[in-house]
């Protein structure tokens, strides 16, 4: 069995819950309520598209880590 590792990014939604971003697989798209079934809801996304790229002999893609800072704009 192979371990793969993704940066994921989980941003706090207004409304509560957070959206969840795979920098590295675009096409993740999932949500969680809490931070904790965020977690777990961005693990079966990502796996599922990995069985699925392995099935189709897809390549797997390669973890990229974003580059995050803050900019401060005036008004």
């Amino acid at each position: 069995m192979k371990v793969y590792n993704y940066t994921v990014i989980f941003e706090p939604l207004e409304e509560g819950g957070f959206d969840v971003i795979v920098p590295a697989i675009p096409e993740i798209c999932t949500c969680g309520e809490t931070l904790e079934e965020a977690r777990e809801m961005a693990e079966d996304a990502i796996r599922c598209y990995l069985e699925s790229a392995l099935e189709g002999n897809e390549p797997i893609p390669q973890d990229k880590e974003p580059s995050l800072e803050r900019i401060a704009v005036k008004l």
